[in-house]
């Protein structure tokens, strides 16, 4: 009986009577519930490790999965359930504690680090070494990131008018993020001119976690060389002599551990032609709170150098050949507790013909922190057949700096705030990508009662001009119940 409403709504139209013999026709917002299933996989590298202060290998890999369950209330009602998780490997975060032991008591020059440090090749006691060109075994190295978002929207009878609230919840080792929002959307100009507006908090919690030697240091003072971890290890100048003045006295535990996030989005879209149409969008962001990261360590080039490991390799410290030493921090980053950023773009999707569409993408963002940035993107989908497409795809990206970042040992103590995080240097991104869609219009695949609607597969391949590198594919399935 349904198929009957719906041919008949598409013929003729909606169709209301009279009050006391009221029946209305309509097209159900969704039809059918909907699962979304979506598994990517992420890994790169490069060179400016900021746990390691702008210094170290960059390397990480990540698995991520989403299930997206999209289910119709009634007509007008829709919930959306999306519940994901990431997991992640990471040589930067692993050396949030880069140190390891070899198990003897003392260090003798030449030792084959590489080979773990056994007294055949000349540990004699032992060492404690580490290195920010490799991964350490510390508990930082992998991580689970859970999360949840749950979204109502309603449509109007007429379909022009739709609002929605969501709430989201998500949680690692050492983050946790609460969210709540909205939105509402109208279109007038039979349905050629949209409005929407967006908002959205996040209510967000560190439970900070330092660098070994600075939370060492928080722990115990100016003594902390002869207590917990650092007791019987040690400590070298750049000389490569025993010292005991390391004294990382510009660290102090952090006061503050929350970090709020709000967000209001203004977006216009209008067809202009049959052919052509244009959509534009105006978002306001504001950031208060811990808005660095706890262990991302800072080098300053005014206080002497510290290491722990094999003094032969302190000359080469910059470089992955170093394998045995690490340089102990002067302190973590240290940034403004608010940020207001401002993002503004537009976007032109122009239909070639029959078988190609053009969809073009400019954003420019600026923010009080001193970063601004331009970003430009082209997609071309192109329609193979009824069933199959693909749509190569590129993407622009250019910065400036950030006010607060320099690199390794370039900032000094003095300064109030300070960030080795190439994130907010100068630098130029390329990413080239392709992607292929496979729609099945009848649904003729099942699985047990839900039937296959589209296959998508992403390649996007991300490189960045200081030295950053980076790959992910991503698939996903559509499944609609029948």
């Amino acid at each position: 009986m349904k198929k009957i409403y719906f041919i008949i709504s598409l013929l003729t139209g909606f169709s209301a009577f009279a009050q006391n013999d009221t029946l209305v026709y309509k097209k159900r917002v969704l039809e059918a519930t909907e699962v979304d299933y979506l598994l990517s996989y992420y890994t790169q590298d490069g060179l400016h490790s900021s746990v390691g202060g702008g210094i170290g290998s960059e390397e990480l890999t990540d698995l991520a999965s989403n299930i997206v369950v999209s289910m119709p209330l009634n007509d007008d009602d829709v919930l959306t359930v999306d519940a994901g998780f990431s997991a992640y490997t990471s040589a930067s975060s692993s050396n949030i504690n880069p140190f390891q032991k070899t198990g003897a008591s003392s260090y003798v020059s030449g030792t084959n680090l590489r080979d773990g440090g056994d007294d055949d090749d000349g540990l004699q006691g032992g060492l404690a070494y580490g290195t920010p060109w490799q991964a350490s075994s510390g508990a930082s190295a992998s991580d689970v990131l859970a999360s949840l978002v749950v979204n109502y929207a309603h449509s109007s009878d007429d379909r022009n008018l739709t609002w929605n609230a969501d709430v989201s919840f998500s949680n690692e080792y050492d983050y946790t993020s609460v969210g709540f929002g909205g939105g509402l959307s109208k279109l007038f100009n039979d349905k050629n001119s949209e409005i929407s507006l967006k908002a959205n908090a996040y209510l967000d919690q560190w439970r900070p976690i330092y660098p070994t030697e600075l939370s060492e240091y928080g722990k115990y003072g100016n003594d902390f060389q002869n207590n917990g971890y650092f007791n019987n290890v040690r400590v070298i100048d750049e000389t490569g002599a025993a010292a005991f003045d390391y004294l990382p006295s510009n660290f102090t535990v952090l006061d503050q551990v929350n970090r709020n996030s709000y967000s209001t989005s203004i977006g216009f879209s209008q067809v202009i032609t049959p052919k052509l149409q244009a959509s534009v969008f105006f978002d306001l962001l504001f950031q208060n709170g811990l808005l660095s990261t706890p262990y991302h360590r800072v080098y300053f080039k005014d206080k002497a150098n510290y290491y722990i490991g094999g003094a032969e390799y302190i000359n080469n410290y910059t470089d992955a050949s170093n394998v045995g030493v690490y340089q102990l921090a002067d302190d973590i980053e240290r940034l403004p507790n608010n940020r207001f950023k401002l993002p503004i773009g537009v976007r032109l999707n122009y239909y070639l013909s029959e078988r190609i569409i053009l969809r073009t993408y400019y954003r420019y963002y600026w923010d009080d922190w001193g970063l601004s940035g331009h970003t430009a993107s082209i997609e071309i989908p192109i329609k193979i057949s009824s069933a199959f497409t693909v749509y190569p795809m590129y993407r622009f990206y250019t910065q400036n700096q950030s006010t607060y970042f320099a690199p390794f040992e370039t900032h000094v103590s003095t300064e109030q705030y300070y960030t080795s995080d190439y994130d907010l240097s100068s630098f130029d991104s390329n990413q080239f990508g392709f992607g292929a869609t496979y729609t099945d219009i009848f649904t003729s695949f099942s699985i047990w009662k839900f039937g296959l609607k589209n296959v998508d597969f992403r390649f996007n391949q991300y490189n960045r001009t200081d030295g950053l590198k980076a790959s992910i594919g991503s698939l996903a399935f559509k499944f609609v119940f029948n």
